[in-house]
């Protein structure tokens, strides 16, 4: 697939891949204990693992002045593409929670006809991906022909329970962002973008802080049950449709995706403020840069000042956190822009570019393989584990102590994953939705 990308910014990219390469790194731990950095803070607090979501619906806000900033907004074909693309998204999301759609409850159903069958299907989402329509039907039939034949050798084969499946995730976030934000950068101008993210923050401030929940005697933004988000994602999702591990909450719910939507029209500000650049020359270049770094200062500490009244909070995605991570994304971004995009620095940022090429494409097949590598079992002495139980047992773990062994395990997990995008990479191959 040919490389389409006009005009692209560098530093967008090379940002986009460091959130990436950070969001699969915190998500594929060895074991635990971690070092706190990779941790995301208990409930109220900000560690650097609470920094990468928000930063990546930032980019999105970016990449959406970038791609519909020279659109004719009068006319009807950008809707079409865009609710492709919120829908393509949403179902990319729901796929890494239910795929492979089957579980093998036989104790002794082969491990290679299992690998094979992930590995089948893997290999055909990713040619639909990549509009190989005819060779991803294929692949999926001999899949399930392969399911069909292993429950027919009398292996226990069940289908996916639907009733628990999560309804909200990360993709399913970034694909309600990226529809909301959109549609307004389409029909609205600047002024009303900035009216609009600061009347949801005050609203979302005062709704969190003075409604109160039912069958709670106190709403408090200490607990986490007793708080109207949780309270609004266990009365419309359903606890059977929530994170398992959340239990009474979502941390991409859906009161808390208002504020999320402020954090991807952020990008889209930002987004502007570079396009202007981009068409006048490079003559305000340096001036572009300082102007990222002086707001991006500006929302962190508006951020930590609102903090006292409001914590910072990722699962409740407070106000105050909007602020503080849209700050942190501004410097983040705005040093890329410097050092790579003015500079032409750019040598340190390789393995970055080549992460955020196809940055929608590692998170997905990165979590395949990570549940694989969890499902998969393999003998180990008298008792089988996972491939990932024996990966640590028989690499990490006789050479480092725990804590150190997680992280060099996620170390290899990311450079792995660095080598297969760097082949889609050198073959202009870039997967886009």
């Amino acid at each position: 697939m040919a490389d389409d990308r006009p005009q692209r910014l560098v530093s967008l990219d090379v940002f986009r891949g460091i959130t990436i390469a950070g969001m699969v790194l915190v998500n594929n731990p060895g074991t635990s204990p971690v070092y706190w950095p990779l941790e995301h803070a208990e409930w109220h607090g900000l560690t650097p693992t609470d920094w990468i979501f928000p930063f990546f619906l930032f980019i999105v806000g970016v990449s959406i002045s970038i791609s519909l900033g020279r659109v004719e907004r009068t006319s009807p074909k950008p809707y079409g593409r865009i609710f492709r693309r919120s829908a393509v998204i949403y179902l990319l999301g729901a796929s890494v929670s239910i795929l492979p759609f089957f579980q093998f409850r036989a104790t002794d159903a082969p491990d290679i006809l299992k690998l094979a069958i992930w590995l089948v299907f893997c290999a055909s989402l990713l040619l639909l991906l990549l509009r190989k329509f005819l060779w991803a039907a294929i692949l999926c039939g001999v899949g399930i022909i392969g399911i069909a034949a292993m429950y027919l050798a009398g292996f226990t084969v069940v289908g996916y329970d639907y009733g628990t499946l999560r309804i909200a995730g990360v993709l399913q976030r970034i694909a309600a962002c990226y529809l909301v934000t959109a549609l307004l950068f389409l029909h609205t101008n600047l002024r009303q973008q900035i009216w609009i993210c600061v009347a949801i923050l005050l609203a979302y401030w005062a709704a969190m802080t003075l409604i109160p929940v039912p069958g709670c005697e106190v709403t408090s933004l200490s607990d986490k049950a007793c708080n109207l988000a949780a309270y609004l994602d266990r009365l419309i999702l359903t606890e059977n449709h929530i994170w398992r591990y959340g239990k009474v909450y979502d941390p991409e719910g859906i009161l808390s995706t208002l504020p999320a939507i402020v954090t991807t029209i952020s990008g889209v500000l930002a987004g502007k403020w570079l396009l202007a650049k981009r068409e006048e020359g490079n003559a305000d270049g340096f001036e572009k840069a300082a102007g990222m770094f002086f707001f991006g200062c500006l929302l962190l500490v508006l951020g930590l000042i609102w903090n006292g009244w409001f914590p910072m909070n990722k699962a409740l995605w407070t106000s105050s956190y909007v602020l503080a991570t849209t700050g942190l994304a501004l410097l983040f971004l705005a040093c890329c822009y410097w050092l790579i995009d003015l500079k032409g620095i750019r040598r340190w940022a390789w393995p970055f570019e080549v992460f955020g090429a196809n940055a929608l494409a590692l998170f997905v097949f990165s979590g395949f393989f990570a549940r694989m590598m969890n499902s998969v079992r393999v003998p180990d002495g008298s008792e089988s584990v996972s491939l990932h139980g024996w990966a640590m047992n028989h690499i990490f773990l006789p050479i480092a102590q725990p804590i150190d062994a997680s992280w060099m395990y996620a170390l290899s997990f990311i450079l792995f994953w660095l080598f297969l995008m760097w082949l889609l990479y050198r073959k202009r191959i870039y997967i886009k939705v």
